[in-house]
């Protein structure tokens, strides 16, 4: 089987209707660190044909060095549309796959047995597509996030809460402050810690409101502290929020190369007093990965 062991990082990750070629554009053209050309929920069930060859044409119709960037989220296998999907991308080089309603572990790897079948077939580097799993939107794979760890291609994962709620019967997903109730929740932590368990990037689940930027701005400091490393988007204004809310500033970098170099300073300590605070192991390692985060660990 295929694997990555390259860390992957993208802060946003942006959908785009497959079957708009003028949506497209826009997207390829914006600031998302990662746009996802969608075939699935995005395209009615007719026009999923057309919107492949729509797909394969834009993406053929890139600089190779700009594909990378650009990722299809195909439908799900458990349907009649991914083989013909894959057919029709992967020949045009997608820099990856998002996979929906992944019921676990063995629908990485199956998806893995067809992707490695295409690319040699296309003349692509075998294993090179990368995978994003949505991996709560059906009651099945909740029980399923923490079966990814050395899944092939897997480099993130991500949650949904609207195909759940459909799932378990619910007429509604949020309390009556707006915020997700306990099911959608638990699922976001379970997408976290399955992230964590298979040592990939956690993405969090889009934000629907597009106008609301400043609640979206909000939200997404606080999932990075979290620990999620990017954002689903579903509108190019969101985007960089996102981006600078997922980017650490300076203040930040400069306190975690405080920390780095106190341990340094002191080889050998297990913890250390600083600021009026005792500082152990795990602070270092979260400021080790925050200044690897900004390219400087």
């Amino acid at each position: 089987m295929t694997s990555t062991n390259t860390p992957f990082r993208a802060r946003s990750w942006l959908f785009a209707p497959g079957d708009s070629e003028r949506k497209m554009e826009k997207a390829a053209a914006g600031t998302a660190d990662i746009v996802v050309l969608d075939l699935e929920d995005a395209v009615t069930e007719d026009g999923k044909p057309k919107a492949r060859a729509m797909i394969a044409a834009f993406l053929a119709g890139q600089p190779t060095a700009d594909r990378s960037r650009l990722w299809v989220r195909v439908n799900p296998l458990d349907g009649p549309h991914t083989l013909a999907d894959l057919a029709a991308v992967i020949p045009a080089r997608p820099g990856g796959i998002m996979l929906p309603k992944s019921r676990g572990r063995a629908d990485v790897e199956l998806l893995d047995h067809y992707l490695s079948a295409l690319e040699v077939s296309a003349g692509i580097e075998q294993g090179s597509t990368k995978v994003i799993v949505l991996v709560t939107e059906t009651a099945e794979a909740m029980f399923t996030t923490g079966s990814y760890r050395g899944a092939p291609r897997v480099v993130a994962m991500t949650w949904g809460a609207e195909d759940l709620a459909d799932a378990v019967g619910a007429a509604e997903n949020r309390n009556a402050d707006g915020s997700y109730g306990f099911t959608y929740e638990l699922a976001r932590s379970l997408c976290l810690l399955g992230a964590a368990a298979a040592g990939v990037a956690a993405v969090d689940t889009i934000q629907g409101d597009f106008r609301d930027l400043e609640g979206l701005r909000r939200r997404a400091e606080k999932v990075r502290r979290d620990g999620f490393r990017g954002m689903l988007a579903i509108h190019p204004a969101q985007v960089d929020v996102i981006n600078a809310a997922f980017t650490p500033d300076e203040e930040e970098l400069a306190a975690a190369q405080e920390i780095v170099d106190l341990f340094a300073a002191h080889p050998g300590v297990g913890a250390i007093g600083h600021r009026g605070a005792m500082l152990d192991r795990p602070h270092l390692a979260r400021a080790q990965a925050l200044l690897a985060s900004a390219g400087r660990g």
